[in-house]
């Protein structure tokens, strides 16, 4: 029994690193900079301490790395270059697209479920639906064995 808390604060966590990666990635769009100046602006922020700050820096680092190559990917399962995606939709998108594709042990309706919930917090009124849409269709070639 004792494991279920741990493993549902590691749950917690993970959801506030995700959220603080959104508006970390947000902010890099509108004002491209490294992820280092990314993670050290974001040590300070108020929800870091409820945070999981590795796979938050993880998260950051990652998708700035290779944000070309996600967004390729991206593109065969939307309808509309990246540049024109909304910015909150598109950095939800990239994280649940790398989550899909780089941690398999999270499980693929755990990746969409977070982006969901991150875009009705965060995103256009019914931007959820998108999101859902675009990430469900990635996982179907990306995490076929478990759809």
């Amino acid at each position: 029994m004792a494991a279920q808390p741990s493993l549902r604060r590691l749950a917690r966590q993970r959801s506030v690193a995700r959220k603080l990666a959104l508006q970390a990635l947000y902010r890099w769009q509108l004002n491209e900079c490294s992820w280092q100046d990314l993670v050290q602006e974001f040590a300070g922020a108020e929800d870091m301490p409820r945070a999981d700050p590795e796979y938050f820096r993880e998260l950051v680092e990652a998708i700035a790395r290779s944000h070309a190559a996600l967004d390729a990917q991206l593109a065969a399962w939307t309808d509309r270059p990246a540049a024109q995606l909304d910015p909150i939709e598109h950095a939800i998108l990239l994280i649940g697209l790398y989550e899909l594709s780089a941690r398999p042990e999270v499980p693929y309706r755990v990746a969409i479920n977070e982006a969901v919930a991150l875009t009705k917090r965060f995103g256009a009124t019914d931007g959820h639906k998108y999101v859902n849409a675009v990430l469900d269709r990635a996982a179907r070639q990306l995490r076929s064995g478990e759809t």
